[in-house]
């Protein structure tokens, strides 16, 4: 059984995902450190260590540099730098025992300390504006207004269809908000109450329940939840679809099956879900041409293809939607750039607002890496969506650290204005315990997250 499962994985999708958030994560590790590193050696801090990756028992590449040694470990769950003279996750309590010497983090001013610990998130911050900047003055921004989707919405998730939404419905607002474009959509039912929706020509509010995230994440962790409607065009005939024979090819367009009129593909399943070892005829388009297919219903109840989703070219051409396109010159892209990360930002903080509420259900879809690497492309590396993955994980790594939790950035600068308003140093000895607590629930979570991932821990199978 485990042979087949490990057959049955597209290892170049795995390793094209691997090898994009491996990549990611060191840009995003590397610069943060630099946010540390920098104004530790500004105001005269030693560095003795700059490292990406964790090197506990050695270090896969590792050279000395004047006071510092620069170095890769092997093992891929963030990176430091080790600034002398500060109780981190080296847990180094040997050098704390000796008297404080002017090179060492301890002797600094508290709003010097502060700026060393902040460094990494401000770097982290200011990334995210200069990537979304960048990939709009590259790229521009292209999105579908809502108002385009005069058909109504796709319903990929059967979760959707428990709440009430069908294919077909118009989704007007979440929280009496107008949605403006279809790519709020999603993220706005995550995160809304109550929806309105128009069916047939009639509006109707629709509650959102309130864990309605536990109920994605039971059904699989499914991140796309509605789609625009596309038309039912073949990309790809399996060799053992049994239709070969029949004449269907890439690019055909199915009109119809039978007597009932197809526009979209979403009309396929519904058209042929009882008719299984049923002869069909389908109508399709090729080259501009109609013409009659005949075919097996199979056991399954498909066809035996697989559809191909057109280019907003393509379907703009072909009467479907009309999508907004903006493009940004190099000055206009950084405001643009900043918005568009607060926006981001918004978002995550609302996301983790649901995790800490045990009633959403949310905290069971919390994923470790193998869902940070499922939200890369998996068959082509496409540099636009590498680099916007990437300034949302900085920003989502910029408000991590920022949390008031021993061990983490936030857990330093939180004691550290504690002493700049009190006049009051904590003890070493406090500060030791709290980083060795911080690192426990730090790895706690890790653990959780991972074994989310892997084991599907809380998701009811």
């Amino acid at each position: 059984m485990i042979a087949q499962m490990l057959l049955d994985i597209n290892w170049y999708a795995v390793g094209l995902q691997a090898g994009q958030l491996i990549l990611s994560l060191s840009i995003l590790v590397i610069l943060h450190e630099f946010g540390h590193f920098i104004p530790a050696k500004i105001f005269g801090c030693r560095v003795e260590k700059f490292y990406l990756f964790f090197d506990p028992w050695f270090s896969l590449v590792k050279k000395k540099i004047g006071d510092t040694v620069y170095g890769i470990g092997w093992l891929p769950l963030g990176g430091y730098v080790k600034i002398a003279g500060m109780i981190d996750e080296s847990m180094d309590k040997e050098q704390l025992k000796q008297p404080a010497q002017s090179w060492e983090f301890r002797s600094k001013p508290a709003w010097q300390r502060l700026i060393i610990m902040i460094g990494g998130v401000t770097v982290n911050i200011l990334l995210a504006f200069i990537i979304y900047a960048m990939t709009l003055y590259t790229w521009g921004e292209t999105k579908l207004p809502n108002k385009s989707l005069t058909n109504g919405v796709w319903v990929v998730d059967s979760v959707v269809n428990e709440i009430g939404i069908q294919t077909g419905d118009k989704i007007l607002a979440v929280n009496n908000e107008e949605l403006v474009y279809f790519e709020d959509m999603n993220s706005a039912l995550l995160l809304g109450e109550k929806m309105t929706i128009e069916r047939n020509g009639i509006q109707k509010e629709l509650p959102i329940p309130v864990n309605f995230i536990e109920k994605i994440v039971e059904k699989g962790k499914r991140s796309v939840l509605l789609m625009p409607r596309i038309p039912c065009i073949v990309g790809e005939v399996p060799q053992d679809s049994g239709i070969v024979s029949n004449g269907l090819v890439a690019g055909d367009r199915i009109a119809g099956i039978d007597s009932l009129p197809i526009r979209f593909f979403d009309q396929v399943k519904p058209a042929i879900h009882d008719r299984a070892g049923d002869t069909v005829q389908l109508h399709i388009v090729r080259e501009g041409k109609n013409m009659v297919l005949q075919t097996v219903i199979r056991p399954d109840t498909s066809i035996g293809f697989f559809p191909i989703m057109p280019s907003m070219d393509e379907m703009e051409k072909d009467g479907l939607y009309v999508f907004e396109k903006k493009s940004f010159g190099f000055f206009e892209s950084f405001p643009a750039g900043v918005n568009k990360a607060m926006e981001k930002l918004s978002f995550y903080i609302a996301q983790f607002k649901k995790i800490l509420n045990p009633s959403t259900g949310a905290y069971k879809g919390l994923g470790g890496f193998k869902s940070m690497g499922s939200i890369f492309p998996k068959y082509e590396w496409d540099w636009q969506a590498f680099w916007n993955i990437t300034a949302f994980f900085s920003i989502v790594l910029a408000f991590m650290n920022l949390l008031p939790i021993p061990a983490l950035d936030g857990g330093h600068v939180l004691f550290t204005l504690i002493e700049m308003i009190t006049g009051k140093k904590p003890n070493e000895k406090f500060l030791e315990y709290a980083q060795i607590v911080g690192m426990v629930i730090l790895f706690g979570l890790m653990i959780y997250a991972n074994a989310n991932d892997w084991l599907g821990w809380g998701r009811g199978r």
